[in-house]
């Protein structure tokens, strides 16, 4: 079993204008932009980053918004939830904060005994706030009060044809089932981060996701530095897993494993981080280009969609 892994790292999803991606999670979740750059496999496309002050590791929200892109279809194989964790007492402030901006599908409820906002993002992406004792520092920039203010993330839950192979690997990844509600079984890691909860749903009576707005992409998973990646990326090649090899994408270095669920997972350095490029008090103002990219800056900066503060 892997003890090396601490939790979520981040969340990467598909959108299909950047503009409005942008405005969603900055101005109606109140979370701060923290880093502007591109794709780096794909560089006339965007990757934006949203989360706490500095972009914690736990906390980020993570864009590719393909321009006009069509939605993708739910269903099995997919991350369905991406939930993030809001003050205990705010649940009823939220569901009329996101009522006044129009959000789709904002339904309150509970979730292994917890008070829980459901809503759905721009492009149809599933997301949930939950109550609970969180001490992180919440960003506040954007005009959302501290009593109110997402911390960062709860947990996500992954809808799946057939449970049991992907609760085995999260088990070897030092994940411990906790709890059962409903169609979900709920797995944490023991001393994990603030983000260290993942949920399973088997589904197999739903036919498999198709990629498209809205849909994750990834979910990538935290470890301390590259030297226990490494050791990570050892222990799942001796299990059998195709990992790729460590890619360096400026603020963490990643590797990347289909999982038997269909779920693409990443493990994730904590370091360097996103003020490796930029002090802190700017972070995702200005557009960084990773090195390999920086002779298309011209051209890059006259076709990005603009996006505003």
């Amino acid at each position: 079993m892997l003890r090396q892994i601490k939790g979520l790292h981040h969340v990467t999803s598909l959108a299909s204008s950047a503009r409005e991606n942008n405005a969603f999670f900055t101005n109606v979740l109140g979370l701060r932009r923290v880093k502007k750059t591109v794709n780096f496999d794909a560089p006339d496309v965007y990757h934006l980053y949203y989360g706490d002050e500095v972009g914690t590791p736990g906390t980020v929200m993570t864009y590719f918004p393909f321009s006009g892109a069509a939605r993708g279809r739910r269903g099995t194989g997919e991350v369905g939830t991406t939930r993030f964790t809001i003050p205990v007492g705010s649940a009823q402030a939220w569901a009329e904060r996101l009522g006044t901006f129009d959000i789709a599908n904002v339904s309150v409820g509970t979730l292994f005994g917890t008070p829980v906002v459901g809503f759905d993002g721009p492009d149809g992406d599933r997301f949930a706030l939950v109550e609970g004792e969180d001490d992180r520092a919440p960003w506040t920039g954007n005009g959302i009060s501290e009593e109110m203010a997402i911390r960062g993330f709860h947990s996500a839950d992954m809808r799946l044809r057939e449970a049991g192979a992907q609760a085995e690997l999260l088990r070897f990844m030092g994940y411990e089932e906790q709890d059962r509600d409903g169609a979900l079984i709920r797995y944490a890691v023991p001393g994990g981060n603030a983000a260290n909860v993942i949920d399973i749903e088997e589904a197999g009576n739903l036919a498999p996701a198709g990629q498209g707005a809205g849909s994750v992409h990834h979910i990538a998973f935290a470890v301390e530095n590259r030297a226990r990646q490494l050791e990570v990326r050892e222990a799942l090649l001796d299990t059998g897993y195709q990992v790729t090899p460590v890619i360096d994408r400026d603020y963490f270095w990643a590797i990347y494993f289909r999982t038997p669920g269909g779920v693409l997972f990443e493990v994730a350095t904590n370091e360097p981080g996103f003020d490796r490029d930029e002090d802190t008090a700017h972070l995702g103002e200005a557009l960084k280009l990773p090195s390999q990219h920086e002779h298309l800056r011209a051209a890059l900066e006259r076709h990005l969609e603009p996006i505003g503060q």
